[in-house]
């Protein structure tokens, strides 16, 4: 697997993109599971998912830089955390890629994707009428762009009640290739406001974002 893109945003807070080049057996060989590890791989389909799957517990265990056991759980959300070390994670794959984002202090969300036409097809699922009127003449990457930056929210909020067209809000700006804008996430109980950034990188939309807190 070879390391492509790497940026720290500060001290404690970091992501990385890597290419999968290995085969699963590969994978598994820089890799410390355990027998519930095991299992969970057997009910991935082999391919891409279960590709996607090591390579993103290998790049983790690159960005942590310890030959220690990292215990990596999902909670009843679907959000990925460690037991035994004290960093906030989140993950992504698309494709040919994965995606690692860990703070030591901060809740952090990302994504990447491969940039298709098909966005267009359901822009109005996760856009409001506000939103899609300030997009401009680099249509397919913009959505994108807006795409990655709601699910990099969602990921680092945590919670399955919330909807990217009603509660994830994205303030105007120009699409740029590279880099940010304000969002907020609005619910019942709260509003939050983040500053998310964007990279495209070899035909992919990054979308990250760390809590302002």
């Amino acid at each position: 697997m070879a390391l492509v893109y790497h940026k720290e945003l500060d001290l404690s807070t970091s992501f990385a993109i890597w290419k999968i080049e290995e085969s699963a057996d590969e994978l598994l060989a820089q890799l410390q599971l355990k027998e519930h590890e095991f299992s969970y791989l057997e009910t991935l389909i082999s391919g891409k998912r279960n590709l996607h799957w090591l390579s993103t517990r290998v790049l983790l265990r690159t960005m942590m830089n310890t030959d220690e056991y990292i215990d990596c759980q999902v909670d009843s959300s679907g959000k990925p955390y460690l037991t035994n070390f004290p960093h906030h994670i989140s993950l992504s794959h698309s494709y040919d890629y994965a995606a690692v984002m860990i703070s030591k202090h901060k809740a952090v969300g990302i994504d990447i994707e491969l940039i298709k036409d098909k966005i267009e097809r359901i822009a109005h699922k996760f856009m409001n009428r506000e939103e899609l009127s300030f997009i401009d003449q680099d249509r397919i990457e913009h959505l994108y762009v807006c795409w990655c930056a709601k699910e990099a929210i969602y990921k680092l909020h945590g919670k399955k009640n919330i909807s990217f067209l009603d509660h994830i809000r994205i303030s105007p700006f120009s699409y740029e290739g590279a880099g940010s804008f304000q969002t907020s996430l609005e619910t019942e109980k709260q509003i939050n406001t983040y500053t998310v950034h964007y990279d495209k990188f070899e035909g992919y939309m990054i979308g990250y974002v760390a809590d302002n807190e």
